[in-house]
Formats: structure tokens, C-alpha cells, sequence
């Protein structure tokens, strides 16, 4: 491990790289083991003094240390100061007062309320490897405010934990209410550590980039490189400063979001102080960071970051279907289901039979990890799959999005009737409303070439009752063992051969006038499995 050389080795030998301006942050580079010094000229006693140094993608050494400016001395009597260069020896030569020290790859401040004047000599050193720093001072730090303020609580917490989401909130900066100065919040993901600089999340990033390359030895790319080591006037000063804010104007807070390097990523989300990470992985930690940024300077201040680990992936219970047995599946919304399906050995086909009581399902079918069968279904299906000596069938299923799904599954190698009787496509119930009297309603309703029996049922509802509710009732696979027997109308059994011909009408009595019902039609099939048309609101006539 390496240390600042001490004055006696330094003198001579090492050269000043450049005068760090009054208020402007500078960037610069350091070569491992390769010290580099920086000045900084305070010109009266009292006076306020601010330095920030910010390591990037490794620890520094620094350390600040006071020398008092070189006293006019009178050449030839003339009263003019001494040469430039003069001026330069003597201060190198001087040892100086060592103000502060600082090993680390914190964001060190050094701060004074009342410094003298003087020459403050800044020296920083790098004994892991080549590596980028940013440097700010200032003699009026009330004013300049450069760097976002944190507030009173400056961690970030955790507020929700999932599989694949976490939800971050903090507090806001009072740089933004207070000053009411440009801020916005950058969050920053990864799963190694969490950074104390923005200037290190950069280098992690840009590792590849041509901004963060190493510059040629000799050559600094800080825009403050003097040939001539002299103070500014004020009207340079200010010049200098509009120099540096377009020289540090990077591309760092114009994007929303970067690309994934590095399983790294960065978000930054204007002035929210909540933010919600998607499409993480299930039990893997993450470092989460929060920098509030000026985006007028470009300068910015890390939260007390903080860390997670998701939630483990649930583990997904498969359930086995047996030969020829309906199974009931309950889904959550957006869920899946996975089914196990193992028939005898000398199987030539296997059937699948499902019943989608309420919305659509997604259906996949895997035979030894082969994809056979990938559909959306409502209503009845039934599918025919070719088998295989031994084979073993996968069945993922998965829910709806706009709420749970329930269905029915029948999986079988044996040839037999289908479970479910067929429905029509059009399995609405129509209602004729010139037929409509104070006691009666006639209905009409679609069935098919095969022989069933059909079922109506009715149950008096408020007035109130609308669709919305008719919608929760509309579970196809509640079957008519769940009604009460006096809600029953009828049964009958109806077919055509003729597709087109196969409507029946049933006209409901001994309804009471200006009430609401509803009507349910049940088509009953094989083994007294149910499946339930659409339902349908009347209404009998109040006045006759």
C-alpha cells in the first residue's frame, strides 16, 4: 500500500497539474502511485472555505495542507513582485500546514468557516489502480449550494417486497422545495454493492466507454490545465466557470433509463421520491441507490443506499390427473397451473376435456417436453393428441388477467363419451319483448345436433341488479344442484340435425308484474355434468 510522498521527496519532483477554480466542479485522472497536486488560492483572512473531493471507481489518499502566499519583495526597487517563477519555487519549497488527511472512497468534505489566506495545496494519490476523481471548491459555500442537499432521514427504504418487484421510497431533498432549484431522482440497481457517487456508477458503466478511458500519461484532460501557473481575474473567474459547467455537461441525467451492463442498471425518474423495480429475478439480492441531482449543474448527492433480497419463486405443486376423473382447478388472476398426466403404456390417444367455467384460459400440453398443443380456451374443448409408449403429458396452465378462473380438466387414454355436453357458439338467451306480459316472459335459446337435455331455472332480483352482478353469478360450471328447487322452471330434452333449425322457445308463467328475474338454461350431459349459458335479466310488465 502505497502513501503521499512527504514534502522533502516531493520537492522538484512533482509538478502541479492545474488551479482548481472558485466554484466549479473539475474531473480528473490519476495514474496508481502517481500523486497529483492542485491549488487553490484563498487572497483574505476569514474567509468561508469548501473542499469536496469525490473518489469514483477506487479509493483515495488525499490531504490538504496551508501555505502562506509569497511576500512582494522589491526588485531593484521597484516595488514589482518577484518572477512567476520565483513565486512557484518558494512555494514548492515550503512545507506548509497539513489541514486535513483522507483514505477512503467516501465523498470527503473539508470545511471551514473562517480559513486564512493563503495558497491551499490539494494532493491526491491512488495506490489501487488507475482511477477517475472530481474535485469542488469554494469560498462561498452559502451561496453556491452545489451539491443537492440530503434531508434530515437520508436512507432509502424498502416499502414492498415481492418475486419480482421491490418498491424504494425517500425523502425529498430540500434542495428541491426550499431553493426550489432543477432536481431529479436517479435510481441505481445492481447486484454487487452500493455506490457513494454517481461519478462511481458512471465508471462502472463506461468502463468500455471513450469518456471514462484512461488519458495518454502526461496529458490530464482537465479543461484546467494552465501552462502558467497565475490567478484569475474576476471577469476570467467567471469565464472559467461557464467553462467548466459545459465541459462537465455530460450525457449522465438526459436518459430515462440505460441499458442493463454489467447487471447494473440506472432510472432516472424526475422528481418522485417512489419508485417501483420490475423484472428482477426471484432470491437474488440488489443493491438499491438513490441520487438526487441538479440537473442545472450536473452535480449530485447519494442517499444512504440500501439492500434487498426478492421473494422466492413459489414453488409450483403438480398435480396428477387420474385416467378418466374430471379434476376441478382453481387459478388465481394471472396465475398458472401445472397438471400431471401418466397413462398406461400402450396408449394410442389421449383425450383432453376442459370446461373454462369463467373467463379464457391459456392452455399448454407437453409430451416429454415437447410442445404438442397451445390454445386459448372458453367454454368446452376437447382435444385429441396422438401417444406415445410411455410418454408423460406436462399441462401448464394459466389464468386470465381481469380476475381467478376455474375450470374443469378430464385427461384419458380410454375411448369414451365426451364429459361435457357440446355447447353452440352462441350460448346467450334471448328474450322476446312483445311476448312480454305481467306474469310471463318467452324465451329462446340456441342448442345442437346432438340430443340433451336442457334445464331453466329462475330467481327474482332487486332492480338494482345489473350487469355487474349478473357477471359474478356467471360461474358456467356451478351446476343446477346448487340452486334451490323452487328456483326450477323445467327440464326437456331438444336437438336438430339441421344446425340452423336447432332453436327452442319456452315461455315462463306465474311470474309476478313489474318484478326482474333471472334466467338460467342449463345443458346437462354425460354422468350429470352442467354447463350453464350465458344468464339473462327480464323484467315482466308492470301494467296489463
Amino acid at each position: 500500500m502505497g502513501t503521499l510522498p512527504d514534502a522533502d521527496q516531493r520537492q522538484g519532483s512533482l509538478p502541479y497539474s492545474s488551479v482548481i477554480p472558485d466554484g466549479a466542479e473539475i474531473s480528473g485522472y490519476l495514474f496508481r502511485d502517481n500523486p497529483k497536486r492542485y491549488l487553490f488560492v484563498v487572497e483574505e483572512d476569514n474567509t468561508p472555505l469548501s473542499v469536496i473531493v469525490t473518489p469514483c471507481d477506487a479509493p483515495l489518499e488525499w490531504k490538504l495542507t496551508l501555505k502562506e502566499l509569497p511576500e512582494e519583495t522589491s526588485g531593484e526597487g521597484s516595488g514589482e513582485p518577484e518572477p512567476l517563477e520565483q513565486q512557484k519555487q518558494q512555494i514548492i519549497n515550503e512545507e506548509g500546514t497539513e489541514l486535513f488527511s483522507y483514505k477512503g472512497n467516501d465523498v470527503e468534505y473539508f470545511v471551514s468557516s473562517s480559513s486564512p489566506s493563503g495558497l491551499y495545496q490539494l494532493e491526491l494519490l491512488s495506490t489501487e489502480k488507475d482511477t477517475h476523481f472530481k474535485v469542488y471548491a469554494t469560498t462561498t459555500p452559502e451561496s453556491d449550494q452545489p451539491y443537492p442537499e440530503l434531508p434530515y432521514d437520508p436512507r432509502v427504504d424498502v416499502t414492498s417486497l415481492g418475486r419480482t418487484t421491490i418498491t424504494l421510497a425517500w425523502k425529498p431533498t430540500p434542495t428541491s422545495s426550499v431553493l426550489k432549484q432543477p432536481i431529479q431522482y436517479c435510481v441505481v440497481i445492481n447486484k454487487e454493492h452500493n455506490f457513494k457517487s454517481m461519478c462511481a456508477v458512471e465508471a462502472k458503466m463506461n468502463a468500455d466507454d471513450a469518456f471514462m478511458m484512461a488519458p495518454k500519461p502526461g496529458v490530464d484532460f482537465n479543461p484546467f490545465d494552465f501552462t502558467h501557473f497565475g490567478f484569475s481575474s474576476d471577469n476570467s473567474a467567471g469565464k472559467d466557470r461557464s467553462l467548466i459547467n459545459k465541459a462537465s455537461s455530460s450525457k449522465l441525467f438526459r436518459q430515462v433509463a440505460t441499458k442493463p451492463k454489467a447487471d447494473l442498471q440506472r432510472f432516472c425518474i424526475g422528481n418522485k421520491n417512489i419508485f417501483t423495480v420490475s423484472d428482477l429475478k426471484p432470491d437474488t439480492q440488489y443493491y438499491f441507490d438513490v441520487f438526487a441531482a441538479n440537473t442545472a449543474s450536473n452535480t449530485s448527492t447519494a442517499y444512504v443506499g440500501t439492500f434487498a433480497r426478492t421473494k422466492e419463486e413459489a414453488k409450483q405443486k403438480t398435480v396428477e390427473l387420474k385416467d378418466g376423473k374430471i379434476t376441478d382447478v382453481f387459478i388465481k388472476r394471472k396465475g398458472t397451473k401445472f397438471l400431471r398426466f401418466s397413462p398406461v403404456s400402450s396408449h394410442q390417444k389421449v383425450t383432453f376435456s376442459v370446461h373454462s367455467c369463467l373467463d379464457a384460459i391459456q392452455i399448454q400440453v407437453r409430451r416429454d417436453g415437447k410442445l404438442l398443443l397451445s390454445q386459448s380456451i372458453e367454454g368446452v374443448r376437447q382435444f385429441q393428441l396422438r401417444g406415445k409408449p410411455k410418454a408423460k403429458y406436462l399441462i401448464r396452465l394459466k389464468g386470465s388477467k381481469k380476475g381467478a378462473s376455474m375450470l374443469k380438466i378430464l385427461a384419458t387414454s380410454k375411448f369414451n363419451k365426451q364429459p361435457f355436453p357440446s355447447l353452440p357458439e352462441d350460448t346467450r338467451i334471448k328474450a322476446f319483448d312483445k311476448l312480454r306480459t305481467c306474469s310471463s316472459v318467452t324465451i329462446a335459446w340456441l342448442g345442437t345436433q346432438e340430443r340433451n337435455k336442457f334445464c331453466v331455472y329462475k330467481k327474482e332480483v332487486d332492480d338494482d341488479y345489473n350487469e355487474e352482478h349478473k357477471k359474478r353469478e356467471q360461474n358456467q360450471c356451478l351446476g343446477p344442484d346448487t340452486r334451490k328447487k323452487s328456483e326450477k322452471v323445467l327440464c326437456k330434452y331438444f336437438h336438430s340435425q339441421n344446425i340452423h333449425k336447432a332453436v327452442t322457445t319456452e315461455t315462463i308463467k306465474g311470474l309476478q308484474s313489474g318484478k326482474s328475474y333471472v334466467l338460467d338454461v342449463y345443458v346437462m350431459g354425460h354422468g350429470g355434468h352442467s354447463v350453464k349459458y350465458q344468464s339473462k335479466i327480464v323484467k315482466t310488465r308492470k301494467f296489463c
